[in-house]
């Protein structure tokens, strides 16, 4: 929202510095973006006259002008604007001189053999209007030497604030002047009342035929002004409409305008001699025709939108755009002055699918105040017949103004109790009356009614809130929180700790985390065990985001990819977030997912004097998830391997963790390639994913201390064993089997070799493994290791069928 100072000042008496109004703006929550002095790029232009115009000997349409700029020699400037003449008072831009309107610092510089030292500026070159036929003609008393902006005036910083949604009564600037009385820093002006006198009804009828959606328009005001004569805007006008960014148009087009800034209220002008009968506010049932608005712009009209017709057709989007066929010109004599409400849902469903952004809709579909419709309606026409003459009819109104009624019980103490800040009864009574609330009551608490432009206000926090902001948020006493707990109590959740604890171990590992989108195409979902219709987008970003994640590889995967499109690849990424695998609370999962590219191991990655890096393979994710299951907890002792890994894995190089046959924690391997050719894809990739949830919480222990330290005085004694066991065999379950054959003397079970071929029987493998005793009492016999061995030998038979290899 654009605003100039002395706009501000015509609606707030104050003798408020530009630096004390901008302070409260940012006081009272409404925050100054910008602060634009015109002065500042036009203060090197001065008032000039131009004592002799002589011909250009070597030009027919220049001249050479001997200038007085008040200071000292005339300067010589030619010039080829055809009103240059002698004895006229323009503005001299001197050589330096930045010229805003053609982007151009001046210099010294010949024209046509002829010395010119600075330029005859035109409206256009200064920016202060389109006007580029001659140069600025001032009247002859126009002081040489004085600054033009201190002339003209032009010295109107203007001043951008940051609008929040709910505050569409400072979409005007007489809303936040009356903020700024509010809080001291003047006093509101009130609306000066109309004064002209109506002649007859309005010969125009208007109807509302909005079927079973009334709300979309509920009034509709219409007033007919006979005898305007239209034109250019007067300077004032056109100056204030500037200064806020609008174009001039015309008088009528400019007074809506006017009012649109200045009050906040949206008006539109319609050529009455162009309009065809009676106007209509109805839904368009077409299907795709053509609306030219006055933007120069044709739009496709769809079908349930809400316009203003005559027998002509479609004359008006309602609340957004008018139509160039019943568009005000300098021609118009018969004016109608529209002010009507509209129904913010409807303006920002139909500004959106029609890509419309006016100033209007701006306004509405942010919510105007209902109860200036009409006097903003006899504002506007006052206006008109003032600047373009005229005859007003009586008013047309169609439908009924809203009035809501909110009624809040608010006990003074709120204040105290929200905010902490200590004000009296009184001055809270009279911050919100001239915030235009409605107080009522003596007592302690007392009741509200918000005024009709504060849409935002339902209840006491609203009001307790409206009163901090005048009062000051610097005078919020600022205070330490009262401690409930010892500063040593756990604050994150188990589930922070742990996603913490795993970010740590896998960054540790050589892996960077990444962020990924939570949607992904459902070509992609699919492949991924995903893509049910309830975890369908209704409104998805874009195709390639159309449904809710069942994995976090796909976005891992694509980001692999295009670090290796970019010269990158060799990467490892991981990521911690949540996947879907239906629309319940139970569907959505905390899961840790990663994947490694290229030669991106643990012990580094791409060439090296010594020889290339190996690539990445399923042990490398296998590894990767066991660390991130250690580091939130889970009982990695005790977690089997299986085989049944989803079917976008590599089914011979790829598995599953478990805690039991149904139970699983984690997954990894090899990304099948059919997946990968799927995605467009260059593997191989490894990857895995851990559920954080479905891995058991740590039991809490009994005290924080540590427990004894356990270390044996005795050399530990190692044995090898190789068993012949079937291929289908995993070794896992080996390795398990001797390690139970003793849990009081095996510590560590190894497995160092595995050989099919010569020797070895068909179908079968030989499984070499190394098993370590730690004797805790005493050192083993001969006898005693032998025992050992044999109850090892026995376990790994009834285990998996397998036989000592002679």
């Amino acid at each position: 929202m654009k605003f100039t100072l002395s706009w501000l000042k015509d609606h707030l008496e104050t003798d408020a510095s530009l630096d004390e109004i901008l302070d409260k703006l940012n006081m009272i929550g409404l925050e100054v973006e910008e602060v634009v002095n015109p002065a500042e790029k036009l203060g090197a232009f001065k008032i000039a006259k131009v004592l002799d115009a002589q011909p250009h000997p070597n030009a027919d349409r220049l001249r050479v002008l001997k200038v007085d700029t008040g200071e000292g020699e005339p300067m010589q400037v030619v010039c080829g604007a055809p009103n240059a003449r002698t004895g006229l008072v323009g503005v001299l831009a001197k050589p330096g001189d930045y010229v805003p309107g053609l982007d151009v610092t001046l210099s010294v510089g010949k024209i046509r053999d002829v010395e010119s030292y600075g330029m005859m500026a035109s409206e256009r070159e200064l920016e202060l209007s389109d006007e580029h036929d001659g140069i600025i003609d001032l009247p002859e008393d126009a002081p040489v030497g004085m600054p033009y902006v201190e002339y003209a005036g032009l010295n109107d910083p203007v001043i951008e604030i940051g609008l929040t949604p709910n505050r569409p009564d400072c979409a005007g600037v007489y809303g936040i002047a009356r903020d700024l009385a509010a809080a001291g820093l003047g006093k509101l002006k009130a609306h000066k009342k109309p004064e002209f006198v109506t002649s007859g009804a309005c010969p125009v009828n208007l109807t509302l035929e909005l079927g079973d959606n009334p709300e979309h328009c509920p009034a509709f005001g219409l007033r007919l002004v006979k005898g305007v004569k239209n034109g250019p805007s007067p300077k004032w006008l056109q100056k204030r409409l500037t200064d806020v960014g609008l174009r001039p148009i015309n008088t009528l087009v400019d007074i809506t305008n006017y009012f649109t800034m200045g009050h906040g209220r949206p008006l539109h002008v319609f050529d009455a001699d162009k309009v065809a009968g009676d106007l209509v506010v109805t839904h368009y049932d077409g299907d795709g025709e053509e609306y030219k608005g006055l933007d120069d712009k044709t739009y496709m009209l769809e079908s349930g939108m809400v316009v203003i017709s005559d027998d002509n057709g479609v004359e008006s989007l309602g609340g957004i755009l008018g139509g160039e066929a019943s568009g005000c010109t300098d021609e118009t004599v018969n004016v109608l002055i529209e002010s009507a409400l509209w129904d913010p849902l409807m303006i920002a469903r139909t500004g959106r699918k029609l890509g419309v952004n006016s100033d209007a809709r701006y306004r509405f579909e942010r919510g105007v105040d209902p109860a200036y419709m009409a006097p903003g309606l006899d504002a506007a026409t006052q206006m008109v017949i003032d600047l373009c003459g005229g005859e007003a009819t009586d008013a047309v109104i169609a439908g009924e103004v809203p009035q809501v009624e909110t009624i809040i019980d608010f006990p003074y103490s709120e204040v105290k109790r929200l905010s902490g800040l200590e004000v009296s009864h009184a001055e809270i009574k009279g911050i919100l009356t001239l915030l235009g609330f409605h107080v009522s009551g003596m007592g302690d608490v007392v009741k509200v009614s918000p005024p009709s432009w504060r849409p935002d206000v339902f209840g006491k926090a609203d009001l307790v809130e409206e009163v901090v902001r005048i009062v000051g948020l610097d005078k919020v006493p600022t205070d330490t929180l009262p401690r409930t707990s010892p500063v040593s109590q756990k604050v994150l959740t188990e589930s922070q700790i742990r996603r913490s604890n795993a970010r740590r171990t896998l960054a540790a590992r050589g892996m960077d985390e990444a962020v990924t989108w939570s949607f992904i195409s459902k070509a992609q979902a699919e492949l991924f065990g995903g893509g049910a219709p309830e975890l369908a987008l209704a409104n998805p970003i874009s195709s390639d985001m159309s449904d809710m994640r069942p994995s976090l590889l796909p976005g891992l995967l694509l980001a692999a990819q295009r670090n290796a499109d970019r010269g990158y690849p060799d990467v490892a990424l991981f990521e911690v977030g949540q996947v879907f695998a239906d629309d319940s609370e139970k569907g959505q999962k905390m899961v840790i997912a990663g994947v490694r590219r290229g030669s991106a191991t643990m012990g580094g990655a791409g060439r090296h004097w010594s020889g290339n890096s190996a690539s990445v393979n399923v042990f490398d994710a296998k590894a990767d998830a066991e660390a991130a299951l250690s580091a939130i907890g889970a009982p990695t002792d005790k977690l089997m391997v299986f085989t049944d890994a989803p079917d976008y894995y590599h089914p011979g190089r790829s598995g599953a963790l478990k805690l039991g046959p149904k139970n699983t924690l984690a997954l990894f391997g090899e990304i099948h390639p059919r997946a990968l050719e799927k995605l467009d894809i260059d593997g191989p990739l490894v990857a895995f994913e851990v559920y954080i949830d479905a891995a058991p919480e740590a039991k809490k222990k009994a005290t924080r201390s540590k427990g004894a330290l356990q270390i044996a005085d005795l050399m530990p004694v190692s044995r090898d064993f190789a068993f012949l066991v079937d291929a289908s065999v995993p070794v896992e379950k080996m390795l398990k089997a001797a390690k139970g054959a003793d849990k009081a003397l095996i510590t560590d079970v190894n497995l160092f070799d595995i050989y099919e071929g010569v020797g070895v029987p068909e179908g079968q493998r030989s499984l070499a493994i190394d098993v370590t005793l730690q004797p805790t009492k005493k050192t083993l016999t001969d006898e005693e290791i032998e025992a050992v061995s044999a109850k090892i030998v026995a376990a790994v038979s009834k285990a998996t069928g397998g036989v000592l290899r002679g």
